[in-house]
Formats: C-alpha cells, structure tokens, sequence
C-alpha cells in the first residue's frame, strides 16, 4: 500500500510547520539580534551557520527511522525538539540585555537543537515519501510538500510579522511559544496513523547494522556518490545568489530597499511557478522524465544568472526584474524536480535504506546551504578588493554559479540516469 493524496498532504502540512517555525529562527530573531539589540551582524550570521552544521547529522536520523521502521516517531519527536529550541532562542532575546555572554552561549545551544530537530523531522519525514509514495506521483508529492513549506513561511512571516507590533519582549514569547504549540498539535495529528496499513520495515533489513558500515556501505556505491555531489555543488549555487542578489540590484541597478525587497519576492513568485509547471506536467499531463526537468532547471539557471551579470554592464537599458523572475521559475524546476528524483533514487535500491540515503543528501543540502550563502559574499569582498568594479564583482560571481549549475547539471544526468536503469548494485548486496 502506498500513500494516498490525503497522506501526501497531510505529510505537507508538516512541511509547513517546519518552515514556519525556522522562517521565525533565521528571518525574525536575526532582525531583532541586528536592529533592536544592536549587535553584530555576524552574531546571527553565525547561529544561523550552526543550525545549518548540525544538520550533517541527517544521515544517523535517517538510519534510525530505517532501523526501527517507525519514521513517524521521529518526524514528531523532531518537531517538538525544534519547539524546545525555538522557544529557548526566543527566551534569549531578553537576556542580552542583562548578560551578553550567557545570551550568547544559551543561543548557540538553542540553535543547536533547532538543527538537530530540523534533522530529525525533516529527514523522516522524506524517507516516508520516498518509500511509500508510488513513483508517478513523486514529483508532485515533491511540489505539494515543498509548496506548502514556502506557504508556511509566507504566512508566518506576514502574520508575526503584524502581531510583533508594536514590539515587546514578552510578545514576542507569547508568539513563539503559540507558534510552536500549534505546530507540534498539527504534526501530531497530521501524522496519526499515517503509517497504518503501509508496508513495515523490510525483511532483508540488518538491524545489527552500526550506522557508519550502514552510510559506508551506500557511499560506496558511485550512483549515490555521484548524487551527493549533484546535491552539494546545484544547493551551493542556489544559496550563492540569496545574499547577493538584493544588494546588486541596489548598487548597481540603483534599487530602492522596497524595490529590490519585491524583487525578492518575484524571484520567490518565479520558484512557485516552476515547481508547480514541474509537478502539473509530470504527474498531470506525464510529459518530461523528472532527469530532464533536473537539467532543464539547472541549464535554465545557469543562463538566467549568466543573463544576470550581462545585465550588470549596461543597468541603464536591461530590466533585472525579468531576469529574476525567470531565474526564479528555473530555479523552482530544478528544485522539485532533484526532490523528486531523491525519492526514486533513495527507494530504487529497496533495501530499506531510504532515510539514511536521504539523510546523506539533506546533509549536503544544509551545508552546501551554509557554505554557498558565506562563498557568495567572501568571493564578492575579495574581488572587490582586487580593485573589480561592483557590475564586474558581482557579475564574476554569478557567471561562476552559472558554471556550478552547468556541471550539476552534467553529473545530475549522468547520476539519475544510471540509476533507472538498475545496471548499478549496491556493494555487498
């Protein structure tokens, strides 16, 4: 038995109170850090970094959600892990006033768990996608729930962002624990019981199996390998730009802060768009194998940033926001469509082994996320160093993610390929 559309979306919903509540950790809390603290940019730069770093652990929950066979234990027990982290980082904010050093330390262990609770839920959460949503719908099962997420965060941040003001301290816990509260009621009972009737950890599973020969003896195999860097190399790309897009637009195209703040939110229109044509065609219309939509979104960006920086040498007559915005489509293609093909990928194999592949791949996901954000800014800092005009820095880096897009693309082909066509065995089976 595999899962129904209801299930589907139920997963989904779970989606969104993730990205709800980490939309609130990275976007929020790095404001009031910032502005109304008075702090170091790099402070939240750095706690954000961490909830990212930790992640790296996705690969162990993923093994213990094969091992057990029960992912929705874990899917839940995450999110109430992030509920705990989220609301100590909210019960920090208050504490810098009084003692800097002690705020300091307590946010870097509360980020802390909302890295491992993203993980945990995050990474279960997938690996039930993967082995119970039959293969035709896997690229829309990828849109609805990414989808969802991008609503949630939508949402979360327009209605906190209304119900902070005006701000106060105590407001601001009153949000987070209320938040928090409803997401941890919605997943729980978005979860109950989903996992009835679908068929229970497989019989060849070795449950004496310690979780590092588990994760050797999947990367020993070159199609997973191959995907993981796909993975790392597409992700890092795709955050390289989120840092430097906005201010690009403001120096060199002379973009007010409302103007490059829509231009943000275009791209975001743009990621929409293409993630639902992908999960429409696919699914709706079975026009595309999801190997192709993986290099149509990859070669798509690739120009559209190449586009991008070529814009930059003559901002007077070529419009960004066009540009943007289509980056934005090929960037949600590529996106659905790499989710959709880790689930093929990931139950392929089936040998139960599902959330430790996809632990693997959200992995390299949270620290090409990390990484690409940091590689994007140092690298326009170091040419502008370098004496580089700010369209000619700017543009260098983008014509440089243009190229790591192109080579995922290649290696994307390649990895996906092989793996439909069940000529690559896992080591040791």
């Amino acid at each position: 038995m595999t899962l129904s559309w209801l299930s589907i979306f139920r997963l989904g919903l779970v989606q969104m109170c993730l990205g709800a509540v980490v939309v609130l950790m990275t976007s929020t809390l790095n404001r009031l850090m910032v502005v109304e603290l008075s702090l170091a940019a790099t402070l939240p730069g750095a706690l954000v970094a961490i909830h990212y770093l930790v992640q790296i652990s996705r690969p162990k929950w993923g093994f213990l959600s094969d091992i057990q066979g029960n992912r929705t234990k874990w899917i839940i027990l995450g999110m109430i892990i992030l509920a705990v982290g989220a609301n100590l980082a909210a019960l920090c904010i208050p504490l810098y006033s009084f003692n800097a050093t002690a705020a300091t330390i307590l946010s870097f262990f509360a980020y802390t768990i909302i890295g491992v609770g993203v993980g945990a839920s995050g990474t279960s959460l997938l690996a039930l996608l993967a082995t119970h949503t039959i293969q035709h719908r896997r690229a829309a099962a990828a849109t609805i729930t990414w989808l969802m997420m991008i609503f949630g965060i939508a949402v979360t941040a327009t209605v906190v962002g209304k119900l902070l003001d005006p701000y106060s301290v105590e407001r601001l816990i009153k949000i987070v624990f209320g938040l928090t509260l409803v997401t941890v009621a919605i997943t729980f009972i978005s979860t109950l019981n989903i996992e009835r009737g679908l068929s229970s950890v497989k019989k060849n599973v070795n449950k004496s199996q310690s979780f590092l020969t588990g994760l050797k003896v999947i990367w020993a195999n070159s199609q997973t390998k191959r995907f993981s860097i796909f993975v790392f190399l597409s992700m890092t790309a795709y955050f390289m730009q989120e840092l430097i897009l906005e201010p690009y637009a403001g120096i060199v195209f002379s973009f007010t802060p409302g103007q490059s703040t829509s231009l943000s939110g275009m791209q975001n229109g743009g990621v929409f768009l293409g993630m639902l044509a992908v999960g429409i065609a696919c699914t709706g219309f079975k026009f595309g194998a999801l190997k192709n939509w993986v290099w149509a979104g990859c070669m798509g960006s690739c120009i559209s940033l190449v586009l991008i920086a070529l814009a930059g040498q003559s901002p007077e007559i070529v419009p960004l926001a066009p540009l943007v915005f289509g980056l934005g489509i090929f960037n949600g293609m590529f996106a659905v469509a790499a989710i959709g093909s880790m689930m093929s990928l990931a139950s392929q194999n089936n040998d139960n082994r599902e959330g430790t592949r996809m632990g693997l791949w959200g992995a390299a996901q949270a620290i090409a996320a990390g990484f690409g954000g940091l590689l994007g800014t140092v690298l326009v800092d170091l040419l502008r160093l370098a004496n580089f005009s700010h369209a000619d820095a700017y543009g260098t880096v983008f014509i440089f993610e243009a190229a790591l897009f192109a080579l995922a693309a290649s290696i994307a082909t390649r990895s996906i390929t092989t793996a439909f066509s069940g000529t690559t065995q896992m080591v040791g089976e």
